[in-house]
């Protein structure tokens, strides 16, 4: 114990950087990804009414469930599910003009910031009401308001919560990304509302750029276009949210052991990957080596404005100023669906269901609320300023 050296005045120590996965590691679980949308392909097929992506989905959560986490699959499925996702994205930009973009981004303004003030200042009324910890409630806010899992790495990017708080606010909002896939369309239908309407509603009331481009993919040919530019409006704002976020949390005084928002009482979790020492006031963590003041900014501003948002502009002026033919806009639909079904594919491989148990009961509800009060808002201040049809 003498050669360790504690840091009791750090908050939460800076993860270190993630390896950079190999071309070896990512085939075994991108293999599998596109094998489970094959099968989702062919099924809906058969259930146009389904579509494949809600059977992709549903696919890769019974086989998370069967075979459980195999570490050996995990590069692969991280892979599909971010980066493959994030290539449709670039795809689709392929198929819209830069007059489509500006348009429908400045028409969703209104119902964007009415939706994010919801989801927002209802995280921390119903937060505090539910007994949420401060980060996780600020991390579900976020994530239901702005876009997702993306949201709450850009946000711990700034309050630093613990990986505790990150992990319920990511299963929270995960479970209301399947939620919203396979409700959302339904729901769309029985209000009649068209490919446009049905676009703004989901680009500012579901959560995760995956879960949106599924949603409008299931609804109906024209309404994955408009639900994309909105869901990508919507993301830039949380370049404002986070920092304003880090001013104020600059101003307080930070907390030395990370807390427990599943309301265990007096429990203190472990980041993963920190070690952890016990004293005679409890559980400490050990300094550990951290990114350089050089790093962090460049992090940060990664996480701020994702390069995938850059390439799908870049991607919008190509096709604007006519270098994108026509005859190849069916053609660039139909590969980025197939990508978004081996994405849904792979987020349903990587569920875990023992993390969405131990989330707990208060921030799953506090995401239930938020996800209901948001697609409410949402569909209200649409009704009200722009018409559903």
């Amino acid at each position: 114990m003498s050669s360790m050296t504690v840091d009791t005045t750090l908050a939460t120590p800076v993860r270190p950087p993630a390896r950079r996965p190999t071309v070896a590691s990512i085939v075994p679980g991108l293999a599998l990804a596109v094998a489970v949308a094959a099968v989702g392909e062919l099924l809906g097929s058969f259930v146009p009414v389904v579509g494949a992506p809600v059977f992709a989905i549903l696919g890769g959560i019974t086989v998370a469930l069967v075979r459980g986490r195999r570490p050996a699959l995990v590069p692969g499925i991280r892979f599909a599910s971010s980066r493959v996702l994030q290539a449709s994205v670039v795809v689709l930009g392929t198929t819209l003009s830069l007059r489509q973009v500006v348009h429908t981004g400045v028409t969703s303004l209104p119902v964007m910031l009415g939706s994010l003030a919801v989801a927002l200042g209802g995280a921390v009324v119903v937060g505090k009401a539910l007994g949420v910890d401060r980060d996780t409630r600020t991390l579900v806010g976020v994530g239901t308001g702005i876009c997702g899992v993306s949201a709450i790495a850009a946000t711990d990017s700034v309050i630093e919560a613990s990986e505790a708080d990150v992990a319920y606010a990511v299963a929270t909002i995960f479970t209301f990304n399947v939620a919203a896939v396979l409700t959302f369309p339904t729901i769309g239908h029985l209000l009649h509302l068209t490919p446009h309407g049905f676009g703004l509603w989901a680009g500012t009331a579901i959560n995760d750029v995956s879960s949106v481009v599924a949603a409008a993919t299931i609804f109906g040919h024209g309404a994955a276009g408009t639900a994309v530019v909105v869901k990508l409006t919507r993301t830039l704002m949380i370049i404002p949210i986070t920092l304003v976020l880090g001013w104020y949390r600059s101003r307080r005084p930070r907390s030395t052991v990370p807390s427990d928002p599943s309301g265990a009482t007096g429990a203190v979790l472990e980041p993963a990957g920190v070690p952890v020492v016990g004293t005679a006031s409890g559980a400490v963590p050990v300094a550990v080596p951290i990114e350089t003041v050089a790093e962090a900014p460049s992090r940060t501003a990664r996480r701020l404005v994702p390069l995938f948002i850059v390439w799908f502009v870049v991607a919008v002026v190509v096709n604007t100023v006519g270098l994108v033919p026509v005859s190849l806009h069916v053609l660039a639909s139909t590969a980025a669906q197939w990508m978004i079904t081996i994405a849904l594919a792979a987020i349903g491989c990587s569920t875990h269901i023992g993390e969405i148990r131990r989330a707990g009961f208060r921030p799953l509800g506090l995401g239930a609320v938020l996800w209901v009060a948001v697609g409410l808002t949402s569909i209200g201040i649409q009704a009200a300023t722009v018409g559903l049809h």
